[in-house]
C-alpha cells in the first residue's frame, strides 16, 4: 500500500487548496479553524476566521476577552458552546502551558472542547505528529474503498476507518496525508450523488468504484424526524429601541440574547402579525411566528432596551432570530 500513500501525496501537491489556516498553520490558527469548521462549510468559515483573528489574534487575547465579544464574533456560526470552550481552554493554556498549545494528542484532549478529532488535527497539521483526524469524510472514503457494511455514524465505522488509514500515514508528512484525505472527501468523494471518481487518485484501490457501486456506500441510517416547536417572537419597540433579553446559562442557545418569545402558547392578544420564518437545529425544527408586540406588556419585564446599531454591533443573537432584519428597521424608525 506504499503506492497508495505516494499517489495520495503527489495528487495533493498538485491540487491542494489555498486556505488561510492551511497557508499559515500555527497551532492557534489550526485550533480556531478546526473548531469553526465543525458543522460548518469552508466558504462560510473564511470570513468568520479572518474577523476573529483580526480581533483576537493570540491565545492570550482570547483568554482575556469579554465573553460577549467572543459570542458576537461567533454570531451566525451556531453551536456557541464551541467558542465558550475555546475561551475556557485558552485560559487553561495560559495558566498550565505557558501560553502555548501542547503538541501531544493526550495533552490537547485535556483542554475543554478539544475532542479526539480536533486534537488529532492540531497534532498532525500544526506539529506534524503521526496522528489521524477521522471525520465523516474519512469514514465515507473508507466505506467506498472497502465496501464497508458498517453504518457510517457508528463507533465501529470510525474505528474501522482509523485502522485502515493510520498505518498508511508517512512519518515525514502526516499533516499533508490528513489534508489530502480531507480534500478528496470534500471535493471528489462527495457525500450526495455520484462521486467524481475520474479525478480521484485512490480510484485504483476503491472496491466500490471497481464494481460501480459508489452510490451504495456509505451505509446510512434513516434520518429521524425532527421535533417541531412553534415559537412566538415579539419585537417590542419603545422610543426607537427594541427589547432583548439573555437566555438561560444552560440549555439550547445558552447565554445568547433573544427577543421576548413564548413557545407553543399562541400569539398574545392585540399583537400584530409580521410574518414567519423557520430554523433547523440538529434535533429540532422551530416554526417562528413574528409579531409586533406591546412594549408595556409583561413580555418586556427584565429586558434590555437597545438601539438597532447596538443590536448589530454588540449583542450576539443566534441565527434562529435573524429574520428580524425584515421588520425591525422600519419599527425603530429608519435604521439600516
Amino acid at each position: 500500500m506504499i503506492r497508495f500513500t505516494e499517489a495520495l501525496i503527489q495528487d495533493y501537491q498538485k491540487k491542494k487548496r489555498s486556505l488561510p489556516w492551511r497557508d499559515d498553520p500555527t497551532p492557534y490558527h489550526v485550533w480556531l479553524s478546526e473548531t469553526m469548521l465543525q458543522q460548518t462549510r469552508i466558504e462560510a468559515v473564511k470570513g468568520y476566521y479572518a474577523r476573529f483573528l483580526s480581533t483576537l489574534p493570540t491565545i492570550q487575547s482570547l483568554a482575556e476577552a469579554d465573553e460577549d465579544l467572543c459570542l458576537k464574533l461567533w454570531e451566525g456560526l451556531g453551536y456557541y458552546s464551541r467558542v465558550r470552550n475555546m475561551q475556557k481552554a485558552a485560559k487553561m493554556v495560559m495558566e498550565d502551558y505557558r501560553g502555548e498549545l501542547p503538541d501531544s494528542v493526550a495533552e490537547l484532549r485535556k483542554l475543554p472542547g478539544v475532542g479526539e478529532y480536533t486534537a488529532n488535527a492540531i497534532a498532525a497539521f500544526a506539529f506534524q505528529k503521526k496522528a489521524l483526524a477521522v471525520d465523516g469524510n474519512l469514514i465515507r472514503l473508507y466505506a467506498r474503498l472497502e465496501e464497508s457494511p458498517l453504518e457510517a455514524k457508528t463507533p465501529q465505522a470510525k474505528a474501522a476507518a482509523y485502522s485502515y488509514f493510520f498505518p498508511l500515514i508517512p512519518e515525514e508528512r502526516p499533516g499533508d496525508f490528513n489534508q489530502a484525505l480531507m480534500d478528496i472527501g470534500e471535493t471528489i468523494c462527495l457525500p450526495h450523488g455520484k462521486p467524481l471518481c475520474s479525478e480521484c487518485p485512490l480510484a485504483p484501490w476503491c472496491k466500490a468504484h471497481r464494481e460501480g457501486k459508489e452510490e451504495e456506500f456509505p451505509i446510512l441510517a434513516k434520518p429521524k424526524e425532527k421535533k417541531r416547536e412553534d415559537v412566538f417572537v415579539y419585537l417590542l419597540v419603545k422610543e426607537g429601541k427594541v427589547a432583548i433579553r439573555k437566555r438561560p446559562s444552560s440549555g439550547l442557545l445558552a447565554g445568547l440574547y433573544e427577543f421576548p418569545n413564548e413557545v407553543g402558547v399562541g400569539p398574545q392578544e392585540g399583537a400584530k402579525s409580521l410574518g414567519k420564518s423557520s430554523h433547523l437545529f440538529s434535533h429540532l425544527r422551530w416554526e417562528i411566528h413574528w409579531y409586533e408586540g406591546d412594549p408595556s406588556s409583561s413580555l418586556a419585564e427584565g429586558c434590555l432596551w437597545v438601539s438597532y446599531e447596538e443590536l448589530e454591533s454588540k449583542y450576539s443573537l443566534p441565527s434562529a432570530f435573524s429574520a428580524y432584519k425584515k421588520w425591525l428597521p422600519s419599527l425603530v424608525g429608519g435604521a439600516e
